[in-house]
């Protein structure tokens, strides 16, 4: 599975490609942030971030996209960036029928580190470890991207993998009446 992790933002969109399968060590295939400059207007921002989720989807192809799920903070203005991103990703992928998965902040943290309270430089050092990096990521919204990715893959996939099976037993008990 190839999942394509998005840190939303309006000054500095994650983005983090991981591959792999749950029980399997996984790779990076790709990491980076998309940056817009305040000095915009906040539509042409929005279109520079669209055109860059649509050159990432394009080449990398992923299976499913995860985004961070907006939650709220006392600042209006940063979560309107962010939802305006967060929404740009989510049409992004809806567009070509990737299947879309939001995983709140203390998801995953607690998915990467096992606290759903740990610091970005815990999430960082744990990104590292778990994709066998020599560095950690940089920005944090890079290695925050990486971070949703592995969660989607670790959590998501598995979730998916139970999804199916349920519908599978509903299925075959339609049948056996």
């Amino acid at each position: 599975m190839r999942v394509l992790g998005i840190d939303p933002g309006l000054t500095r969109c994650g983005m983090g490609v991981v591959e792999g399968q749950v029980g399997r060590p996984l790779g990076l295939v790709d990491v980076g942030v998309i940056r817009t400059t305040s000095t915009l207007a906040v539509p042409e921002r929005l279109v520079t971030i669209e055109k860059g989720i649509e050159a990432w989807i394009e080449e990398h192809r992923p299976d499913a996209v995860a985004v961070e799920r907006i939650f709220a903070r006392s600042d209006v203005s940063t979560i309107m960036g962010t939802a305006q991103a967060s929404g740009l990703a989510m049409v992004c992928a809806a567009r070509r029928g990737i299947p879309v998965a939001l995983h709140t902040p203390s998801e995953v943290k607690a998915a990467v580190s096992g606290n759903g309270r740990a610091d970005k430089a815990q999430v960082g050092a744990m990104v590292t470890r778990i994709l066998r990096l020599d560095a950690m990521p940089k920005p944090a919204d890079a290695a925050d991207a990486l971070a949703l990715a592995i969660t989607h893959i670790w959590r998501g996939g598995a979730q998916a993998r139970i999804d199916a099976a349920q519908a599978a037993a509903m299925a075959a008990a339609g049948r056996t009446r």
